[in-house]
């Protein structure tokens, strides 16, 4: 019989999803480097050059001369000796070696030295790939000189670089803004369960509310930072769509809304049909116009939605009234989190701060463009344009 007092033994924890391990790097054997061979190369170009230049000559030398005992006949001067193709040969021969010899001499050092000249770019590149390699990503090559291959190759590393430090960047803040962020509607969550621990008789309805409240917090900002790493890892195929259908559809699902906050929301414009995907358009044009509403105070304002061509382009243009915004902190909106004037966490005004960074990554992957404005009166211009279909 077992021990009534001892404790259920802790039901085994399924395994964690083990981190897929890197190929390992193929050992290879050592071999000669590339300059080596390089200088090998136009060894053997000088070479063969050479001894076709040498043997060319000796051809057409030696053909019109005889070969044996050769005599010159002169009424003059009289007989005399010359000599012959054997002759010639003994006498052509070494000095011709010797002069092969002497252009191979010169092809290995003017090889050695051309060919590191022509490498030296590359060897750059090979030193900053490594300094980047070994976690040092502010490296970059810099290849001073005219275009050519090697400096439009080193050009395209350095932007790669550029990009990927970046991207880094970008995900450490997110990381760091995201992991701020969750943690607000946990530590709700917790602290209202101590309170209702602590309370002998707690009122039930409002903690359920409480509870709730902070769930769905914690769930839009799950939801959101899925949305915005699907965005980064796969960009959608673009095809013709309407651009005033994504903004009607969003003024008509939040129309209740603006009816709510007392905001009169509007949609003028004309069909614009432009290169992207109808999905993320739809949920771009949700975005800012849940933006202009979230943050339209106070109470009595008005937000306008327009589709336009503007500048040879479709554009999306979203204004709303409200406070008076810095243009320094508006540039800042499209980060993860960030919040203008008047945007805070409470429940009347508490997005998830991931509305425009959602609006500026779809914007990115569909070729567009998005510009964030002040206006002077108080409140926001928010202007996404694409490619015309």
């Amino acid at each position: 019989m077992p021990d009534a007092s001892s404790t259920p033994a802790e039901p085994p924890r399924p395994a964690l999803p083990s981190t897929p391990a890197l190929p390992p790097r193929p050992v290879r054997a050592a071999g000669l480097s590339v300059r080596w061979r390089l200088t090998l190369s136009y060894v053997a170009l000088v070479a063969v050059a050479g001894a076709v230049l040498l043997g060319v000559v000796a051809l057409w030398l030696l053909r019109y001369v005889p070969d044996g005992t050769v005599y010159n006949t002169d009424p003059i001067a009289g007989t005399s000796w010359a000599p012959n193709r054997t002759d010639i040969i003994r006498a052509f021969v070494p000095p011709a070696t010797w002069a092969l010899l002497g252009l191979i001499a010169v092809g290995v050092l003017g090889g050695w030295l051309l060919a590191g000249r022509v490498l030296r770019p590359l060897t750059a590149i090979g030193e900053t790939a490594q300094a980047v390699s070994d976690g040092d990503l502010d490296a970059r090559i810099a290849l001073p000189g005219r275009d050519d291959e090697f400096r439009r190759l080193a050009d395209v590393f350095d932007g790669m670089l550029d990009r990927i430090q970046g991207d880094l960047q970008r995900e450490r803040r997110f990381a760091a803004n995201a992991s701020h962020e969750l943690r607000t509607p946990l530590a709700i969550t917790r602290a209202v369960l101590d309170v209702a621990e602590a309370d002998p008789d707690p009122d039930i309805p409002q903690l359920l509310v409480r509870l709730r409240t902070a769930n769905e917090r914690a769930i839009a900002l799950t939801e959101a930072l899925l949305l915005l790493a699907r965005l980064d890892a796969r960009p959608p195929a673009r095809v013709p769509v309407d651009l005033s259908l994504a903004a009607e559809g969003a003024v008509e699902l939040l129309h209740e809304v603006a009816a709510a906050r007392d905001v009169r929301l509007d949609a003028v414009g004309d069909p614009v049909m432009v290169r992207g995907d109808a999905a993320l358009l739809d949920q771009l044009a949700l975005n800012l116009v849940q933006n202009a509403l979230v943050h339209n105070l106070p109470s009595g304002g008005s937000a306008t939605v327009r589709t336009l061509r503007l500048g040879g382009q479709g554009a999306l243009v979203v204004e709303n009234t409200g406070d008076r915004l810095d243009p320094a902190v508006v540039a800042t909106l499209v980060e993860p989190f960030q919040r203008g004037a008047g945007r805070t966490r409470d429940g009347a005004h508490g997005g998830s701060g991931l509305g425009l960074a959602i609006a500026g990554s779809i914007v990115d992957v569909l070729g567009g463009a998005l510009e964030l404005t002040a206006l002077p009166a108080g409140g926001l211009r928010v202007e996404a344009t694409f490619p015309l279909e």
